[in-house]
């Protein structure tokens, strides 16, 4: 059965776990184009709005959500560069994994083993999907299909006109223009909204007048009125009293 446990559990793995091996994912990116020169490499950890930057760290608002590595260009290309650029988050994986498996059986997590069991079972887990060649979702090659369809036939295979990664100068700027946009729609749809409400205050106002007025005319209608019935009342009372008394002993009879 589900339980509290099994809540705390989930919320610490999505929350914590994932996102931390997440980040060791795309940091095999990051230490492989390094030794391979890269030139103004950028981590965006999450996704969404930013929250802050600092150097080539990038924060999103939804930081447990996806995360990704891009760059402008590398120094040494080539099939070794390309092979070796997709493998490094599988090797960080698979480094990372082992090496708290070992430690967990040696007895120097007991206290913590089942945390750490679930963030070696994550390890694994993205180094499976990584690993085995497939194509992912959208259609495009895991790292496993890039590096085996390089490996066996000698041509890439991920779909990328930039260099291996999708450029990091043009993706900020794009970021920069969509963040733009974004702020130009929030005031545009804040003015609307003032305007809307304005009118509908006039609106308001006018009708709150109008209803008065129509009241006021009722109230007068409804006092002419008793002043005509009135008024009848004693013209019928004047003409009876002034009728001649043969009429009314006729009228009578």
């Amino acid at each position: 059965m589900f339980g509290l446990a099994d809540l705390i559990a989930l919320i610490i793995s999505a929350f914590i776990i994932l996102p931390v091996v997440v980040f060791l994912r795309e940091s095999g990116y990051l230490l492989m184009s390094l030794i391979l020169g890269v030139k103004n490499p950028r981590m965006t950890i999450g996704s969404g709005p930013r929250i802050f930057k600092i150097g080539m760290f990038d924060v999103r608002k939804y930081y447990h959500l996806y995360s990704w590595y891009s760059y402008d260009s590398l120094k040494r290309e080539g099939k070794f560069a390309y092979i070796a650029l997709y493998a490094g988050p599988i090797l960080v994986n698979v480094i990372v994994a082992v090496s708290l498996n070992a430690m967990i059986a040696n007895g120097l997590f007991e206290e913590q083993a089942t945390f750490w069991n679930r963030f070696v079972f994550y390890a694994f887990y993205y180094v499976l999907f990584d690993a085995v060649p497939m194509k992912t979702a959208n259609g495009m090659p895991n790292n496993g299909l890039i590096i085996y369809e390089m490996l066996r036939y000698g041509k890439r295979t991920d779909y990328n006109d930039e260099p291996f990664l999708p450029s990091t100068s043009e993706v900020e700027e794009q970021y920069k223009e969509d963040s733009e946009k974004i702020e130009e729609v929030k005031e545009h749809l804040k003015d609307q909204v003032e305007e809307e409400q304005e009118n509908s205050n006039i609106t308001k106002s006018q009708e709150k007048e109008m209803k008065q007025e129509i009241e006021e005319d009722k109230q007068e209608d409804k006092e002419a009125l008793k002043k005509v019935k009135k008024q009848k009342k004693e013209q019928i009372k004047e003409f009876k009293d002034n009728m001649p008394e043969q009429d009314t002993e006729k009228e009578t009879e």
